[in-house]
């Protein structure tokens, strides 16, 4: 079924973006407990000591949470996202450039929105981190093959693409390159994590949304809009 679609490779050494949810300035987690700074110090310490350490988590959280939005280091709370139903396997997503992933995060942010804070008019901000990683690895091409599968960049249904996933992770694929289902840009969704490696940070962005109105605007700096998104148009 999916021999012919698949018979394209690309052999990939580059950069892909990683765009992920974080905050700009750090955030004291403890200071509610206690205003003695030695008991949130003794906090601090406790948290790291039974937190599980992983040598490179910026490449490797992806493997361990299961969607874009929502994180975690427990397999069973995976989410289903386009090429993984969540059932067997983690897929790492990354772009060949920053403005692809901000369209796809938009879109899944603003469906948290819709599902939070609908109907509330009032801004809401968001902010995001951004990360170089390398790749290096055979890849399956799917640049251009949406004309003639447009279940590729279905919005509606994953049912093509997670059979797609499956199919390619028991065939041992390292992952794929696809058509963004949100802009005309291109997503590599990795099923290998040792394909990845050298994670570099990029920048940080914020973005902001009223639920009310259809429009996202996206900043590098605090104030000075990069994109205005209409989030109508992702889905």
């Amino acid at each position: 079924m999916f021999g012919e679609l698949c018979a394209a490779n690309a052999d990939f050494h580059d950069d892909l973006v990683r765009n992920i949810k974080t905050i700009r300035r750090s955030q004291d987690l403890f200071d509610d407990l206690s205003g003695d700074p030695r008991d949130r110090a003794t906090a601090v310490a406790a948290e790291a000591r039974d937190r599980q350490p992983t040598a490179a988590p910026a490449v490797t959280r992806p493997f361990d949470y299961g969607t874009v939005i929502s994180y975690s280091f427990d397999a069973a709370v995976w989410q289903a996202t386009r090429f993984s139903s969540a059932r067997r396997f983690g897929v790492w997503y990354g772009s060949l450039d920053a403005k692809t992933t901000v369209y796809e995060t938009v879109f899944h942010w603003h469906r948290f929105l819709m599902d939070s804070y609908a109907g509330e008019d009032r801004l809401i901000t968001g902010e995001r981190k951004l990360f170089d990683v390398r790749c290096d690895g055979l890849l399956i091409d799917l640049r251009g093959k949406e004309r003639a599968a447009p279940q590729l960049v279905n919005r509606r249904s994953y049912a093509f693409t997670q059979s797609l996933g499956d199919y390619l992770y028991d065939q041992g694929a390292n992952g794929l390159l696809v058509k963004s289902a949100r802009c005309d840009g291109v997503n590599a969704a990795i099923l290998r994590a040792e394909r990845l490696s050298r994670v570099r940070d990029k920048m940080m962005l914020t973005y902001r949304c009223n639920p009310t109105a259809d429009v996202c605007t996206v900043e590098h700096a605090r104030g000075r809009t990069w994109l205005r998104i209409r989030p109508s148009t992702l889905y």
